[in-house]
């Protein structure tokens, strides 16, 4: 098989992009991948990472504000069109696949007219701009989440399949759990709480997680925490003004970055994070209870309806992001553990809406597609 995927931006559009690449390869290992993507975004690290091929294109979010940098975008923009074309037409794809991002546009647009099978996989519960926009142009679209069907309009077909990603349900033996927190510096003699806001770190659960440790509010549980790599260093300041070591507070673990984010997901109680539509597949797939925080000002609040997929099952509380402040995320944490029937049974609910399979069921699709058209 012959497959384009025009993946840009965020790891939340392009690592989808790359499972359904991978599964492509395992099925069938003499297929030709490429990726098509922008210059700006993280596919420049990730594609390439990966061991793909990547050609990129001019592609912009058009604003419907008049402004000569917005005309510039247009122009820009149209001219990645022409790029996605030669591209296309050189390659000679017998899909062409669409995981997010504004190139998508161009991409789906260019193959449709050019009679090649598409297909868009959509990973959260409420469909971006170009979703709606290439719907009735797409010949299948791939949805995360069952809410999304209905918010799809004039589509030829959309499935529900899940979103493919790396973190799933794992057992550890309690001996593998002990060693796993003893070499982070904790026990299990507290409910473990994890904290993450993405690969960048999110300032405002930052801001609510540092005061809880200054306060020591958590002497009913432990934490660790990711801060992101760019706020490691501000909260590790903010520590030392209390003359608090960043790398000896008890019960408390703070990190950058967690790269085992499979393992440490599986031995916590409850997760509190951002609601991108990776971690809410993540969180329900290993099923823990969590306490949600949607990123605010992202195009239709998609991340709120993310959150409320797990809110409608009860595994999951909600804290907008304006009303985050340690008193109230401490309160919810508390809640929550002090009643561990509750959380187990909260943690069982989240598993209600994970999704077995995504990649074999994706792949299904795209094969099923591609067959169609022989």
């Amino acid at each position: 098989m012959r497959v384009i995927i025009a993946a840009a931006g965020t790891a939340g559009h392009i690592n989808p992009g790359l499972a359904i690449a991978n599964k492509i390869k395992k099925e069938e290992n003499n297929s030709e991948i490429m990726f098509i993507g922008t210059t700006r975004g993280l596919e420049n690290d990730l594609v390439p990472r990966a061991g793909y091929k990547l050609k990129t294109i001019d592609a912009y979010g058009l604003s419907k504000k008049v402004s000569i940098e917005n005309l510039k975008k247009i122009c820009k923009t149209l001219k990645g069109f022409s790029e996605a074309k030669r591209i296309i037409k050189e390659f000679k794809p017998d899909v062409v696949i669409g995981t997010g991002g504004y190139i998508c546009g161009a991409t789906i647009t260019v193959a449709n007219k050019l009679k090649i099978p598409t297909v868009l996989h959509e990973s959260n519960a409420f469909p971006g701009k170009a979703v709606k926009m290439l719907a009735n142009k797409t010949d299948t679209i791939l949805v995360s989440f069952k809410d999304a069907i209905s918010r799809i309009k004039k589509s030829k077909n959309v499935v529900f399949t899940g979103t493919p990603v790396k973190v799933h349900k794992k057992e550890f033996s309690k001996e593998q759990k002990e060693k796993i927190l003893k070499d982070i510096g904790l026990n299990s003699d507290k409910p473990i709480v994890l904290v993450f806001g993405g690969s960048q770190g999110a300032k405002k659960i930052n801001e609510a997680i540092l005061n809880i440790t200054k306060q020591h509010k958590n002497r009913n549980y432990q934490l660790i925490w990711a801060t992101g790599p760019k706020q490691y260093d501000i909260v590790k300041e903010e520590l030392e003004k209390d003359n608090i070591n960043i790398n000896h507070i008890k019960y408390i673990k703070i990190i950058p970055y967690i790269y085992n984010m499979e393992e440490i997901m599986n031995i916590v109680d409850v997760i509190v994070a951002r609601s991108g539509a990776m971690t809410i597949t993540e969180i329900a797939n290993i099923g823990k209870a969590s306490i949600l925080i949607p990123l605010p000002n992202v195009s239709h609040n998609h991340q709120l309806y993310n959150a409320k997929v797990l809110e409608n099952v009860n595994s999951a509380k909600i804290i907008l992001d304006s009303d985050v402040q340690c008193e109230i995320l401490n309160k919810e944490i508390e809640e929550i553990i002090s009643d561990k029937n509750k959380m187990i049974q909260m943690g069982e609910n989240a598993l209600k809406v994970s999704t077995k399979d995504a990649e074999d069921i994706i792949y299904d699709e795209i094969r099923k597609l591609v067959n169609r058209r022989k």
